[in-house]
């Protein structure tokens, strides 16, 4: 008999307890902002990132009066909680979306420590289903859907919850990034390897897959831009701002900018 082949890999499930161990080790994206960060937010004065650095332009969100707003796999206790103390006074309400507990619960952790109206739901960004269609004026969903191996349901599921006029902040990565030799770009040196689209699934061996794996670092996939522009525009939204952004550390910074910021509004 020929041998068994592996199981598949459930990425969901693995992506999960990956981003609870992150934020056991503190990685700065798990790291909740402290309470003067949300006194600020409540005085008007604040800002939050879809990409490492730049800020999301304040023209690009919509009025908070009464206004419901997803923070779509956005969970570390960073955008909701400054957005819930930012539309506090205008009756906003913010529900964060994630697929790890740990993320969410340093939401919990800030909305109680500044009594904050923030809630919080488990759950894969590719799948809203218990989200009524047209139910949120704003969408924030920041660099997170490389942890998912197909982003199109993410956009349709986007555009299927938002209010007609609503809107979608997304950052995202430009794929160039996995053209290269992760390892080596880590150490400075820009060596191209993979085709794209890329797949930790795969693009590489199975034995490096396993060293990532064993080190409990999340499975990431990178989309194309058709997948990631177009399929916003296909999903029934408009793009209505783009930017790009970059990260200094990162070998491929001294050339370009590997991020990308898409404001979408529904048709």
């Amino acid at each position: 008999m020929p041998p068994s082949s592996s199981p598949p890999i459930d990425v969901r499930r693995y992506n999960s307890r990956a981003w609870d161990v992150a934020v056991e080790l503190g990685s700065e994206w798990t790291l909740p902002v402290d309470a003067a960060t949300v006194a600020a937010a409540r005085r008007g004065d604040w800002s939050i990132v879809l990409t490492p650095v730049k800020p999301i332009p304040a023209e690009w969100f919509p009025p908070f009066d009464n206004a419901r707003i997803l923070c779509l796999a956005s969970g570390g206790g960073q955008q909701g909680p400054v957005l819930a103390a930012a539309g506090e006074a205008a009756g906003a309400s913010v529900v964060v979306f994630d697929n790890s507990p740990r993320q969410l619960e340093r939401d919990r952790e800030v909305a109680r420590r500044d009594k904050l109206p923030l809630k919080t739901v488990e759950g894969d960004m590719r799948d809203l289903s218990r989200f009524a269609d047209a139910t949120f004026d704003l969408i924030v969903h920041p660099c997170s859907n490389l942890f998912v191996p197909d982003v199109r349901p993410v956009w349709r599921e986007a555009a299927r919850v938002l209010k007609p006029g609503g809107v979608l902040l997304s950052g995202f990565i430009n794929p160039i990034l996995y053209l290269f030799d992760q390892k080596k770009a880590d150490d400075g040196v820009l060596e191209v390897r993979h085709r794209l689209p890329y797949s930790d699934l795969t693009s590489i061996a199975a034995e490096e897959r396993s060293e990532y794996m064993a080190a409990q670092e999340a499975l990431e996939f990178g989309h194309t831009l058709t997948d990631q522009i177009a399929g916003q525009i296909e999903a029934g939204l408009a793009i209505t701002g783009f930017y790009e952004d970059g990260w200094p550390g990162m070998a491929l910074h001294e050339y370009t900018e590997m991020f990308i910021g898409t404001r979408a509004t529904k048709i």
